[in-house]
């Protein structure tokens, strides 16, 4: 009988930690991973953690992530919102821009700069280092929180933005432990 139980448990435990990966495979490819760590290499950012979101992921959806880049895994998964003026009327697609007043999101990569207090309380100012978001400065784009995001998933779309990724205020808390303790950038990876 014991024999069965640790036989069940091992396999338990081994079908859980493929689903994970299977997971994280999904929420943030492969090749975006590959992509950063290349990108960072030998320059001045944090050589341990990238943050990346997902914009193919609905966003009532976990699709912002914050990435053990040497263990090669999740550490923190949170909803995000996207631009109002990335909405796509009638349609799921998101549309995005690197124009100030369009209230859309930017891809590409960003480096997360120092925080402030501002009018949504902590917040993070985002150098756009890519030419499709390198007027994030400009625009006043920052990682900051705001209370209508959700800390858990469902299947109404997150509160929209004016253009900033905005998180739940829990996971704003905890984002910022980890952003407040690197003494260099983290990038954040934005794509679709």
């Amino acid at each position: 009988m014991m024999k069965h139980f640790i036989f069940l448990l091992i396999f338990l435990i081994s079908c859980s930690k493929i689903e994970s990966q299977q997971t994280n495979a999904v929420d943030v490819p492969q090749s975006k991973i590959l992509e950063i760590k290349s990108y960072i290499k030998d320059k001045d950012y944090n050589q341990d953690l990238a943050v990346f979101i997902n914009f193919k992921i609905s966003s009532g959806k976990y699709r912002y992530f914050i990435y053990d880049l040497k263990n090669d895994k999740i550490v923190q998964k949170a909803i995000v919102s996207h631009g109002s003026g990335s909405v796509t009327p009638q349609s799921n697609a998101l549309k995005f821009s690197n124009i100030e007043g369009s209230y859309q999101s930017s891809l590409g990569k960003y480096a997360i700069g120092e925080s402030y207090v501002g009018q949504f309380g902590k917040a993070y100012r985002l150098k756009g280092l890519d030419p499709t978001n390198n007027n994030a400065m400009k625009r006043a784009i920052v990682l900051h929180s705001f209370g209508c995001v959700p800390d858990v998933e469902s299947q109404n779309p997150a509160c929209l933005s004016l253009g900033c990724p905005m998180l739940s205020i829990n996971a704003f808390k905890e984002t910022a432990k980890l952003i407040d303790k690197s003494r260099q950038p983290i990038i954040l990876y934005a794509f679709y």
